[in-house]
């Protein structure tokens, strides 16, 4: 007996060491759930885990404490559809198909083309059930880049970033079908606030698939104005902060009291985050699901009412929306796995959105459906705890024909930027972000050999795109 008890005492400690040894084979044979909060335009600074003091972020600020933060991660552009295209595909903005915002008639953007194969279809193509909640922007109802046909089960929300302006619309869509809103006219207050019914969708998702590995991206619209929330909310900043009211314009509604009324939104979003992860808890999957919050890109500037001055929302980094300057690009990126991703962790892996999709397949077995030609590499080692096996990016690379023009690339601690492609300029700018993260030094003049480095990936990286040309470089 004590012999047969000592052999089950081994066998144990054995099964215990090769699961140590291979963290992601204790979540349903490496396929844990994953669960990808994306904010529309929150500013790194905007939650309380990156220093943000006037606008509460309890949930967010948890779940980076029972995981890890990084310092130094990136979208994959300065402003929406593109950043979110290369979070889809994995391609940077030099090659990707969609590499600024751009409305197609009567509604929606121009869409990934069916021959991409999108993070959503890698997910599928390991049984995972797949959905998008919240606002997609990369493919009009009905075309080849509508959700539904870049490999996602089931889309709820906005198609089109135009109708997202509102956060009380007329309408959502629902699948293939137009969803009504009743008690919403399109004015500055509804009925239904769409980050609600995200919120009740998304929940309702989680219980209906917790039984199985599922992907659900919660691409949602907040902080993105015009400045809308319901009034409980609101009514936990009001009379905080000295107002100015903001009167509208530029399509975006009039709020009396936009700092507030923005502060609250960031923080109804975060309550949404609680009450996610509460029910990863309730349901007993939370150790199985794999939560990453990140920001499409860096924060508004003042369009809409949005005060981005006031609440520090680009922690004193150069730019904002639109630039590609630290402010503009340099985004939050928590992941929370328990038992898996140390909590409380920080890292300075310096990677963008090409990474996400890597990473991602590298965790629940699928490297295999990674497709050729992408940009991304995974930062599955730093996750997990192997900073030594953790490879890093030979460059990073962004362009952006909007707002100027830009074109960005990092190697290492230099940075180059190249701005105003528009009005003819092909001067690059030089910055050291070691020394100088807050881009204040050029130095180009003072390391032209580092200037000719990044050039030489501008060109190479840069394949001119007939819908989304760059001025000053490309060919007429």
């Amino acid at each position: 007996m004590n012999r047969r008890l000592s052999a089950s005492v081994v066998l144990a400690m054995m099964l215990v060491a090769i699961l140590e040894a291979s963290p992601v084979a204790l979540a349903r044979d490496g396929k844990p759930n994953v669960v990808f909060i994306l904010a529309d335009d929150l500013g790194r600074a905007e939650v309380g885990a990156y220093g943000q003091e006037k606008i509460k972020t309890p949930a967010i600020d948890r779940l980076a404490a029972e995981g890890m933060r990084f310092t130094r991660f990136y979208s994959g552009s300065p402003v929406c559809a593109p950043s979110r295209g290369t979070l889809m595909t994995g391609k940077h903005t030099g090659h990707g198909h969609v590499r600024d915002n751009r409305e197609i008639q009567p509604e929606g953007q121009p869409p990934i083309p069916d021959a991409e194969f999108t993070l959503a279809e890698m997910f599928k193509r390991q049984g995972y059930a797949t959905a998008a909640i919240g606002k997609w922007g990369l493919g009009f109802p009905g075309s080849e880049g509508d959700p539904l046909n870049q490999g996602f089960d089931h889309f709820f929300g906005y198609n089109c970033q135009r109708h997202a302006h509102n956060h009380y619309p007329t309408y959502l869509w629902n699948d293939r079908a137009k969803i009504d809103l009743a008690g919403n006219d399109g004015g500055a207050t509804g009925a239904q606030h769409s980050h609600d019914l995200f919120e009740a969708e998304a929940l309702r998702y989680v219980r209906a698939h917790k039984d199985a590995p599922f992907f659900l991206f919660l691409p949602f619209t907040i902080p993105h104005v015009a400045l809308q929330v319901p009034e409980d909310s609101l009514a936990e900043y009001a009379g905080r902060f000295e107002e100015t009211p903001y009167t509208g314009g530029r399509g975006y509604q009039p709020h009396p009291k936009p700092r507030a009324a923005y502060a609250a939104m960031v923080t109804r979003m975060d309550r949404t985050v609680g009450r996610i992860l509460a029910l990863l808890r309730e349901t007993g999957i939370d150790d199985d699901t794999l939560v990453i919050f990140a920001s499409d890109n860096g924060p508004n500037q003042e369009a809409g009412g949005a005060d981005s001055g006031f609440f520090h929302s680009a922690g004193g980094l150069r730019g904002f929306k639109g630039s590609a300057y630290e402010g503009g690009i340099a985004v939050p990126m928590i992941v929370r796995w328990p038992g898996r991703v140390k909590p409380g962790a920080t890292c300075d892996f310096v990677g963008y959105f090409p990474d996400v999709a890597p990473t991602l397949m590298e965790l629940i077995g699928g490297g295999a459906s990674l497709p050729p030609g992408l940009d991304g590499i995974s930062f599955a080692p730093s996750l997990l705890g192997r900073p030594d096996a953790q490879p890093a990016h030979e460059f990073l690379y962004w362009e952006f024909a909007s707002y100027g023009g830009w074109q960005a690339a990092r190697i290492g601690p230099w940075k180059g930027v190249c701005r105003d492609l528009r009005q003819g300029n092909d001067a690059i700018e030089l910055y050291n972000l070691d020394d100088d993260p807050r881009e204040r030094r050029d130095l180009a003049a003072d390391r032209p050999e580092i200037v000719d480095r990044i050039k030489a990936v501008m060109t190479k990286e840069h394949v001119r795109s007939e819908m989304f040309p760059l001025p000053t470089i490309d060919p007429k």
